[in-house]
């Protein structure tokens, strides 16, 4: 897919967040090329008649200016992008960002990318960081299907090793789990020891949209009645949090959308 990059001036990075335990975002991209087909972040498409998801990417080429501010709390680099997505090796932007950034700033990062290792000389720079390599272990069809631009499964574990071997303090993002498809024991198990925490979350299927409604209903019939049917939705969180806790990991709960954000205590 080709993707236009719009770059575009900002009059800030730093927004309040809406995320519970999170207080500030910063996207100095908007939008994505790795275009997970099952992406919240499609919801942007309504505002910005730039194409399909994954089509385009916004850059935010004065980001670096504005990271020089002191926010108070927590803040997460990035809700409706990846902040190491392939036009990063060329701009720069997050990097830059990394690098003007308050380094007293409470710091977490979430990306798909083996490129976020090139920027461990910066991480070590700030008092309090934490970076997350979402997690999945889609394959095969599972790839092709649901995010057949990403970066490979062993590309993100090998990434995780290094940030680990580095002293980076890590996270794995369990994202999105998909009843009878993302194998939660496999991924803990192949991680093990290389994360500080771990973080799962099932399927925002509605925030995917009708069109991957339509492709888990058609090719994962069974995974698709799961998510819309109460009883055997509840049945598969129950297990689910039991599988968690035999796994003996550090991790608080399971994130879930059935009706809205639900966070759901092991």
């Amino acid at each position: 897919m080709k993707v236009e990059v719009l770059k575009r001036k900002a009059k800030s990075i730093y927004t309040r967040s809406k995320i519970p335990g999170v207080n500030w975002t910063v996207n100095q991209y908007v939008g994505c090329a790795f275009a997970c087909r099952y992406c919240y972040a499609k919801f942007l498409c309504r505002w910005r008649d730039y194409g399909e998801w994954g089509s385009w990417v916004e850059a935010k080429t004065n980001a670096p200016e504005f990271a020089r501010k002191r926010v108070q709390g927590s803040v997460v680099m990035s809700t409706v992008s990846d902040p190491y997505q392939p036009i990063e090796a060329e701009l720069k932007l997050t990097r830059r960002v990394l690098r003007y950034m308050d380094k007293r700033n409470e710091l977490s990062i979430l990306t798909r990318s083996p490129l976020v290792t090139r920027d461990i000389d910066l991480f070590r720079e700030f008092r309090s960081i934490e970076v997350g390599l979402t997690i999945n272990g889609f394959d095969g069809r599972e790839k092709r299907l649901f995010e057949p631009l990403a970066p490979l499964h062993k590309a993100r574990v090998n990434a995780l090793q290094t940030l680990y071997d580095e002293s980076v303090r890590t996270y794995v993002f369990v994202s999105p789990i998909i009843p009878g498809v993302t194998d939660v024991r496999t991924i803990v198990e192949e991680t093990r020891g290389l994360a500080d925490y771990y973080f799962f979350e099932v399927l925002n299927l509605r925030a995917a949209g009708r069109e991957f409604e339509r492709l888990l209903m058609e090719e994962y019939s069974e995974s698709y009645e799961v998510l819309t049917d109460n009883e055997k939705f509840e049945s598969f969180i129950g297990a689910l949090k039991k599988e968690i806790k035999a796994l003996k990991v550090r991790a608080e709960g399971v994130e879930t959308h059935r009706e809205g954000w639900e966070f759901v205590p092991l």
